[in-house]
């Protein structure tokens, strides 16, 4: 690379970086807020109940199709960087994910898993981590800095035995990926069944991310043998109850090069990168809503918790009262019982001539042989108050005053702190594009 390129190449990431300081801001302290030691959302969240998870930094791509269908050529224009190896062989055997960072490196396939945990499920499936890695590339270009591309193994049909079940593999990244571009190459093998397979199993669940793109256009010929590739891979697919669906678009693209001039194929690559740009604008959107969402959900439990916490303040209040009574009432008669034959006692004001005349008169009535009865069913019906007074005089577990301080400064924290940066922020990107009143 020349000295006028390498500078017009740091110009432009100087430039590109600055536009998109904004959108990395948000997206990283939206991050911070969630993954904080002490305040975090996911902490607070499961201090209350609620399993939370962090937003990503970035968005993921996965790029899908038959070999040689130019997903490497694509990614390698995209970051203006050689980073993926492209030919007619089939040069791509396993997943490569391409993501920007500090400096020029290789990671391999558990240090992949780590870095990205929301690919993890990848390590049960056999085979799968010894054909992963991730390129980490210093590129600004586009909006690369807000990307993750993900690099699949060329599809084809036949005897071609990979080293992993590549079908199962692309149905669990496209489960959590955030676009699939699906790449036909009007060359190659534009209507591969295996790869026609997968796309139908990843619409079922996943139509809103799937993006179909005719690769390598300029190729194809003159203007009528592009739309016969095109009707062709349209009909192909319309076969299949799963993707015949309305509004089907198919744009035609191909790498710009230097021959792009001699060109007459309209080029539509930049759809591609409107669809990435797009991703990424909802993606923020997204995560400034899912914070607002799950910042009021943790003020929500934390209320709960504290109406709750009063609400068992005020039966344990009523248990305790109704267990004062039953316990006086059973000392009452107990000590009454332990009076035998007490006349005139009076206990402060009260007095119990009445009561004791009452006990004395069925105690005289009775024979001989019932006194031991009357005694003990006595003493039982004592003992029987003493114990349900115990009963309700149990209380149940309520807040420490400084588990309600806790709680307290919590809520402070989410709506005074994380709702407010959330607005801030929200405020940020939208000034980005429209004018604020």
């Amino acid at each position: 690379m020349s000295k006028i390129k390498k500078k017009q190449r740091s110009a432009a990431n100087t430039t590109e970086s600055a536009t998109l300081s904004v959108n990395e801001k948000i997206l990283h302290e939206s991050f911070q807020l969630y993954t904080d030691e002490e305040k975090g959302l996911i902490v607070l969240g499961e201090k209350v109940g609620l399993t939370l998870l962090a937003p990503r930094k970035k968005i993921t791509v996965l790029l899908i199709g038959n070999h040689s269908a130019g997903k490497s050529s694509f990614i390698n224009w995209y970051i203006e960087e050689h980073v993926q190896r492209t030919s007619v062989a089939i040069e791509t055997q396993g997943f490569t994910l391409i993501t920007s960072g500090k400096k020029r490196e290789s990671l391999t396939g558990m240090t992949t898993l780590h870095v990205f945990p929301h690919i993890r499920d990848l390590e049960h499936i056999e085979g799968v981590v010894d054909y992963l890695d991730t390129q980490v590339s210093t590129s600004k270009q586009k909006k690369f800095n807000l990307v993750t591309f993900i690099d699949s193994p060329g599809l084809v049909d036949g005897d071609m035995n990979y080293p992993f079940d590549v079908n199962e593999a692309i149905i669990m990244l496209g489960n959590t990926v955030d676009l699939i571009f699906v790449l036909f190459d009007p060359l190659g093998q534009a209507l591969c069944k295996r790869t026609l397979n997968i796309l139908e199993e990843l619409s079922k669940q996943n139509s809103g991310k799937l993006k179909l793109f005719l690769s390598k256009a300029d190729t194809a010929g003159l203007e009528k043998d592009r739309q016969r590739v095109l009707i062709q891979i349209t009909q192909e697919i319309c076969k299949r109850p799963g993707l015949n669906k309305a509004g089907f678009d198919m744009p035609a693209i191909f790498v710009p090069t230097l021959a792009e001039k001699s060109s007459k194929c309209e080029n539509q690559i930049e759809e591609l990168c409107l669809e990435i740009e797009n991703t990424i604008n909802r993606s923020i959107q997204n995560t400034l809503n899912t914070l607002e969402r799950d910042a009021q959900l943790i003020v929500n439990k934390i209320n709960e918790k504290q109406q709750h916490d009063s609400a068992q303040n005020r039966a344990n209040l009523s248990s305790k009262c109704r267990g004062v009574v039953l316990y006086l009432l059973a000392i009452f008669l107990f000590l009454s019982f332990c009076i035998p034959f007490a006349h005139k006692v009076s206990v402060g004001s009260l007095q119990l001539d009445a009561y004791l005349d009452v006990f004395f008169l069925l105690w005289n009535a009775s024979s001989d042989s019932y006194h031991t009865a009357i005694t003990l069913g006595y003493l039982l019906f004592s003992l029987l108050l003493f114990f349900i007074g115990g009963r309700w005089f149990r209380t149940a577990l309520t807040l420490s005053r400084s588990q309600k301080k806790e709680l307290e400064a919590q809520v402070e924290y989410v709506n005074d702190i994380v709702k407010g940066r959330k607005a801030q922020m929200y405020k940020d990107y939208l000034q980005q594009s429209v004018e604020l009143t």
